[in-house]
């Protein structure tokens, strides 16, 4: 299995447009250590040919222009992507659909139905597809039932429910539903090799923890380092415990979580552009180095 990062930054990317957060005040003035990044994505492909386009990012056409897999080549217009699976309905996982409504044909999309309903009601954009080609919508269920992909043959998804938070247009926002966010994990029949995908992750309940024990790789939520981050930036008084994220440094967080795991390779994506861990001379950085927890970044390729 080919796992490409198309965008490894939380919404907004890195630099936000509006933001002078120390971060991004720095890497504008070229005094910092580390690239840039986009709003997260990846695409997965056991053939090299058929890829699974996972999250929509607003970033997505940059992100297309970066790897030529996915690019028109067979026709005057195609894709190498055969279908796209989204984990939530948030604007940095979504809009990029919008960018995609000149497809060829009805897009095969596979969501749980809390997030068909957020992108039918609070944020239509299925609703606007269907002024172009349309969504062919697949249900992904909540109960852990694995499904395939008839075009991408060789790929198994098992949908991971994780317990965070629905998108701000989300009628359920603080009455959270099953299927507002899940993990996905991804495994390749062929090496039996396999990736858990969490880019949002609020909670390490037992099913998450055993998913996460079991995965070969998991690329997961990296988004801040304290749960007050946000507020010592002067950005927001909300914690991101109230977003939905877990943070990385305290107890029972991220690193801890992942310092317990002996299996998989252990990579951070959807990065805020707050978190110190883009600097790749921080102390904070240094102390994942020293844990062997990797920081993924746009372009990153994994092989399974």
């Amino acid at each position: 299995m080919h796992i490409r990062i198309l965008g490894s930054g939380a919404g907004g990317g890195f630099p936000q447009w509006n933001c002078n957060c120390n971060n991004c005040r720095r890497i504008r003035e070229g005094k910092f250590q580390g690239p840039a990044r986009t709003q997260s994505s990846i695409t997965v492909s056991a053939d090299g040919v058929n890829w699974v386009l996972i999250n929509a990012s607003p970033d997505i056409r940059a992100q297309l222009e970066t790897f030529p897999p996915l690019q028109p080549a067979r026709a005057v217009r195609d894709t190498g992507i055969c279908a796209i699976v989204i984990v939530d309905a948030q604007i940095d996982h979504t809009t990029g659909l919008l960018m995609l409504r000149e497809h060829t044909a009805p897009w095969d999309i596979y969501c749980t139905e809390a997030v068909k309903d957020d992108l039918t009601t609070g944020f239509p954009i299925f609703n606007i597809l269907g002024h172009f080609r349309g969504v062919n919508w697949h249900e992904v269920k909540t109960d852990q039932s694995s499904f395939e992909i008839p075009q991408a043959k060789g790929l198994i998804f098992t949908p991971i429910p994780l317990k965070s938070e629905a998108p701000p247009y989300s009628p359920h926002r603080h009455n959270t539903v099953a299927g507002d966010n899940i993990g996905m994990l991804i495994k390749d029949v062929n090496t039996g090799k396999s990736l858990f995908y969490a880019p949002g992750l609020g909670e390490i309940e037992p099913h998450v923890k055993q998913t996460m024990e079991e995965a070969d790789c998991v690329l997961i939520d990296g988004t801040v380092w304290t749960n007050d981050e946000m507020s010592n930036e002067g950005i927001s008084d909300k914690l991101a415990s109230e977003m939905g994220h877990l943070d990385q440094s305290s107890k029972g967080g991220i690193i801890e979580t992942l310092n317990a795991l002996s299996k998989p390779r252990k990579v951070l994506i959807h990065i805020n552009n707050t978190n110190p861990i883009l600097d790749e001379n921080s102390p904070e950085r240094k102390r994942l180095d020293k844990e062997n927890i990797e920081v993924s970044y746009d372009g990153m390729d994994i092989h399974l």
